[in-house]
């Protein structure tokens, strides 16, 4: 119960420090990077804590630093190509609204991470499960990256931004990436559900969290309704629409 208050104050002070920042310069260029670095920073201190004896805490921290770092480089270079990030219009202008992100931005990294705290409180031996959670979880880390790359370079063409991507793994989803995130936190849960014990119902709430999180809050949702403004008229936009599924890669249905 320590270790979980201790990793929830480390993640607020994070967001706190960043925030200030932030609020000064009424910007948004370093709110992904404190969100990327947040589980960096608590992956590196449970891997010390726990003394890091073994294969597996090295393995798990490994994956989530893995998944910090191309995260955060990936976001950190889009927002810097980009100048802004329109999701924080009219919300970085106002100190509540922006505190108000910054704080549950914190409390969300924590939640996401309870799964890896606490088998970090007591860490077991690698076993099948851990290999089948990091098959997983490598498989997400890749279609995450591709997904990222492909949609990075359709925007970056000249007149890419002002139509859809429907070519790569944007065939098979509308949002790919997404898939392969979610595939990675489950795999991380995977990895550490066989040592977790009684503890497995808290721990399953970090996959869930972030599921819940990308299915009906700040994820999906802002970009389907995005997409609908931009592309909405269209009816290639709309045929893209009923062939592809929303999440899951699958072959595009038949008109």
């Amino acid at each position: 119960m320590n270790t979980l208050l201790i990793t929830l104050g480390f993640s607020l002070a994070v967001q706190a420090v960043f925030f200030v920042f932030a609020a000064g310069f009424r910007t948004d260029k370093v709110t992904d990077l404190s969100y990327s670095l947040t589980f960096i920073l608590l992956a590196s201190f449970l891997l010390w804590q726990s003394g890091g004896a073994g294969a597996a805490p090295w393995g798990l921290a490994a994956m989530v630093i893995a998944w910090g770092v191309r995260l955060a480089w990936y976001l950190v270079y889009r927002v810097l190509q980009m100048g802004r990030d329109a999701r924080f219009d009219g919300i970085r202008e106002r100190f509540s609204s922006f505190a108000k992100f910054w704080f549950f931005q914190g409390v969300a990294v924590w939640a996401i991470m309870l799964p890896v705290t606490l088998w970090f409180a007591a860490p077991g031996r690698w076993s099948w499960m851990k290999t089948v959670g990091a098959a997983v979880w490598l498989a997400g880390l890749v279609i995450e990256t591709i997904a990222d790359l492909q949609k990075f370079r359709h925007k970056s063409r000249p007149g890419g931004g002002a139509s859809w991507i429907e070519t790569g793994l944007w065939r098979y989803s509308r949002h790919p990436n997404y898939f392969g995130e979610l595939a990675c936190w489950w795999g991380v849960f995977v990895f550490v559900a066989g040592d977790l014990g009684w503890w497995i119902w808290l721990g399953l709430m970090g996959p869930v969290v972030i599921t819940l999180v990308l299915l009906f809050a700040t994820g999906i949702p802002q970009l389907e309704q995005s997409a609908e403004r931009k592309f909405g008229s269209q009816p290639g936009y709309q045929a893209y629409r009923r062939r592809t599924g929303l999440l899951v890669p699958w072959p595009p249905r038949r008109p």
